[in-house]
């Protein structure tokens, strides 16, 4: 097996993996992205963000299409937020160029650790659906959500689908399933404006970006289906272990 197809296995097994995790709880990216970045090493990271942003809106979609015709879904609180998700995505997007990231990490590894613990304290966190906003209140809370983790998605990604979560079930009382299923929404608004800026700049690899995103495809369709089937426990209890694996993964890149 040469190279170039021994890379695309990786990268396929990375994006169903990836599509499974990221249908549940967010943070495929924290499984796409370094898989890109270490077997395309010498590529442009513009090129590969553009990829990764690809594979999951094909994923996303899968995901978000599912839960609307399952779930009851909380319209008043996702679109808002993806409106405003969209458009400060793509100025995370345009962005990429001239913000470091490593003066983000610490403060995003000081925000996952603080996710983990409460959720970890709060056992009753996300169990039960009883949003608790209406109205203006839920709107502007919903419109400024969508800007701050839209534009970090455009910006970086990984772990967006995650704090996506948390901040649906702390602001809005959503249980687990709810949190997901608007997460998605929000997601394909952040991803469609992040495509918007790549696409048409040429930062996308076409071969690598249509195998993993059938890859990523058939993972959203595993993961939404048990997200569905055992609900917001199952959820809860990935979205701790995938914060976890977040916490590791930020303190690893800040302080090593």
């Amino acid at each position: 097996m040469n190279y170039e197809l021994f890379s695309f296995f990786m990268l396929g097994v990375a994006a169903l993996f990836a599509g499974f995790i990221d249908a549940v709880v967010g943070g495929g990216g924290l499984i796409q992205v370094p898989a890109l970045f270490s077997l395309y090493p010498d590529t442009a990271p513009a090129s590969l963000f553009g990829t990764n942003k690809i594979s999951s809106l094909v994923g996303t979609s899968n995901s978000a299409i599912r839960y609307v015709r399952s779930v009851r879904m909380p319209w008043r609180a996702a679109l808002p937020a993806a409106a405003a998700a969209f458009i400060f995505a793509y100025l995370g997007s345009m962005s990429v160029a001239w913000l470091p990231i490593r003066l983000l990490r610490p403060m995003i590894l000081a925000l996952l650790i603080g996710a983990a613990i409460y959720t970890f304290w709060r056992k009753e966190f996300g169990t039960v659906h009883e949003p608790r906003h209406c109205g203006r209140r839920e709107f502007f809370r919903a419109l400024l959500l969508g800007a701050a983790i839209g534009f970090y998605d455009g910006f970086f990604g990984p772990g967006a689908g995650s704090f996506l979560i948390f901040l649906f079930i702390r602001v809005f009382g959503f249980d687990f399933l709810h949190a997901s299923a608007a997460s998605k929404v929000v997601n394909v608004a952040t991803n469609l404006a992040s495509i918007g800026f790549f696409i048409p700049h040429g930062y996308y690899l076409p071969l690598v970006a249509v195998m993993m995103a059938a890859a990523n495809l058939t993972g959203s369709f595993i993961g939404t289906r048990m997200a569905l089937r055992h609900g917001s426990g199952f959820v809860r209890r990935l979205f701790f272990g995938v914060v976890c694996v977040l916490i590791i993964k930020f303190a690893w890149d800040t302080f090593a």
